[in-house]
């Protein structure tokens, strides 16, 4: 009996590193992670994945036969193989992950930015099927964008096209520092972590009780904070409200941009569902050019239970098979 041919789709995070196997129908057949923020050393961090990825693949069995690594990550190049300078990531500067990768495995192994990987995971097995022009937004630790313009995947000039994260939202020398070495970008206000210091910053100006004031800054993490506005903790609810503002404010400048027919919210943050749309809607389309106003969808990514970013990168191994076919 034939072997089932499977992709490994790998995501890249700044707190955690997903990977799957994934067979042509976008089945995800077997899954695990490890923790990216243990490792120091590329080296050791490409070592641990890969022997993670082969335990796990003889777990699922003999039935599947591997035919290449597709890997999404902040920063990731699709013309060189590389992350480059990527402000969440451990390992700085310009690391070439394809070759590291390559010591193990002689299998193709494509490497591109986390976004687009989602972005191409959207578009292929989720809510953007048969749209030409969208955008996905991540929200993870950091925040990535992936652009889809007249149905191909925009990469640029040289591969690091759509990087919204890393544009200024409050541009100046007082106002937030970024892990890539500028002040006021985006991903300091709109992210798992963007939101923390907002709340921080909130309740440091509030006399407002509140349950969040009970835990240290190592303990407090996104989650905690959803959770505490569900209960409807009022402080929560301000910090989530300044998120989704920041946020649509910012759409509003993509939308103006690339003109698309829908933005997909992906990752943990865009779980909050409507404490997070309803402001990033509402401020997105009050800043709307007229032409613009009530003409683009504000949508949940549809593979949030799974992992848009692990299914988009191991659809770029399948694109190079075709391709080559």
């Amino acid at each position: 009996m034939a072997k089932k041919e499977v992709a490994v789709g790998i995501d890249i995070g700044g707190t955690n590193t997903i990977f799957g196997f994934v067979d042509r129908d976008g089945n995800l057949l077997g899954e695990d992670k490890l923790k990216t923020t243990h490792y120091d050393e590329i080296e050791v961090f490409v070592a641990a994945l890969y022997e993670k990825i082969m335990v796990t693949a003889q777990k699922i069995g003999n039935g599947i036969d591997v035919i290449g690594f597709g890997i999404g990550a902040p920063m990731g190049n699709i013309n060189k193989g590389t992350i480059e300078h990527a402000a969440g990531l451990p390992w700085k500067g310009i690391v070439p992950l394809a070759e590291i990768f390559n010591k193990h495995t002689g299998l193709p192994v494509i490497v591109t930015n986390d976004a687009n990987a989602a972005a191409v995971g959207e578009m292929v097995y989720g809510g953007a099927k048969g749209m030409k022009n969208f955008v996905v937004i991540t929200l993870g630790t950091g925040l990535g964008s992936g652009f889809v313009v007249d149905g191909k995947l925009v990469y640029g000039h040289d591969g690091f096209a759509g990087e919204i994260g890393h544009t200024a939202i409050r541009p100046g020398p007082s106002n937030r520092d970024c892990g890539c070495g500028r002040k006021g970008c985006l991903e300091t206000y709109v992210s798992a972590t963007g939101l923390k210091r907002s709340l921080l910053k909130i309740m440091a100006d509030s006399m407002e009780p509140s349950e969040l004031r009970k835990y240290s800054f190592e303990e407090l993490d996104a989650e905690i904070i959803h959770e505490a506005a569900r209960r409807g903790d009022y402080i929560a609810k301000r910090a989530f409200t300044h998120t989704g503002r920041m946020l649509g404010f910012k759409l509003a400048d993509v939308v103006a941009h690339t003109n698309p027919e829908a933005i997909f919210l992906f990752g943990g943050l865009a779980l909050a569902k409507d404490l997070i749309f309803e402001p990033a809607k509402e401020y997105m389309e009050e800043n709307l050019l007229s032409i613009y106003k009530g003409k683009v969808k504000l949508l949940a990514s549809e593979l949030s239970t799974q992992n848009a970013a692990v299914l988009g990168a191991s659809s770029l191994v399948w694109s190079t098979k075709d391709l080559k076919s």
